[in-house]
């Protein structure tokens, strides 16, 4: 089975990489060919659009930045009378992921969606988590694929369910992150030595995966995580609109995503979301820097 890859950013690259490293057949394609040298290096054949990848593959896997754009991308596909698989790894909506699937079935395509989560360093060793939706049969028949870019792998069951569970892990990422920036700050105001508060709370009732890595780009200074605002307030307003839905009160996600907003209009939209954080540091007049932290994540 062939593979095209279309969507060759933070995330995407290292996803496509991993499935090329692991043996499988694979097209790569990106609005900036710079992205896919190191693919074609590795083995991988280059499309200059994705109506190339619709013709030369039997599943297509798209990784991309908003629910737009993958509808742009769909529909591209759909009018070479691509019949293959699509595989949606962007992280979107559940109505949007209904609506995309809809329209791929009417056109004799069958649709997995596949949400990452963990974060880019995860991805970059083949280890994220993926959260699928869809056809368990469909998902068999890809799963070496799937598990070849991720480390764990659940199928939270029919189409739309992945897209809940993505937001949820999100929703409870940025919190975390607002909180961590928090306590940190209490503890060098408090006279703590950073580097050691660090390590107490990482072994602690109260760590967090946020804390055990994003904390560490904070204290770096660096807040470099591949990750953007603009893709955090994205991903809160789906939880808004979940807890709407279903009538779920979402007290501290609207704290977390009225912080976000203050964010973006410091910082501006492509800002590390990581700089959340640094909304207090300003305002304290206080940084949260240790030595001893990595700039980036390995």
């Amino acid at each position: 089975m062939r593979y095209g890859f279309i969507g060759l950013g933070n995330l995407g690259g290292h996803l496509a990489a991993s499935l090329i490293a692991r043996g499988f057949d694979v097209a790569v394609c990106d609005q900036d060919k710079a992205r896919g040298e190191r693919h074609i290096k590795a083995g991988a054949q280059w499309a200059d659009a994705p109506r190339n990848i619709a013709s030369q593959c039997d599943a297509a896997i798209t990784c991309l930045p908003s629910p737009q754009v993958s509808e742009t991308v769909l529909r591209e596909l759909l009018a070479t009378g691509f019949t293959g698989t699509w595989i949606e790894m962007s992280t979107l909506g559940r109505d949007d992921i209904l609506k995309l699937a809809a329209h791929a079935s009417d056109h004799g395509v069958s649709m997995l969606e596949c949400p990452v989560t963990g974060g880019v360093h995860l991805a970059a060793r083949g280890q994220i988590t993926v959260l699928v939706g869809g056809n368990a049969e469909l998902l068999a028949a890809h799963r070496p694929a799937l598990e070849a870019m991720g480390g764990k792998l659940f199928h939270m069951g029919p189409l739309g369910s992945a897209a809940v569970i993505k937001v949820i892990t999100n929703m409870l990422a940025f919190i975390h992150l607002v909180a961590d920036g928090e306590a940190l700050m209490l503890a060098r105001r408090g006279g703590l030595d950073l580097a050691q508060a660090w390590k107490a709370i990482a072994a602690s009732s109260g760590t967090s995966f946020v804390h055990e890595t994003e904390g560490q780009l904070i204290l770096n200074g660096s807040y470099d995580i591949a990750f953007t605002m603009d893709l955090a307030l994205k991903d809160l307003g789906f939880a808004m609109k979940f807890g709407e839905e279903f009538g779920v009160p979402l007290d501290l996600a609207m704290r977390a995503h009225d912080t976000f907003v203050k964010g973006r209009e410091a910082y501006g939209g492509s800002a590390q979301s990581t700089m959340i954080v640094k909304l207090l540091e300003d305002a304290l007049d206080t940084d949260l820097r240790a030595p001893g932290f990595p700039a980036r994540l390995e």
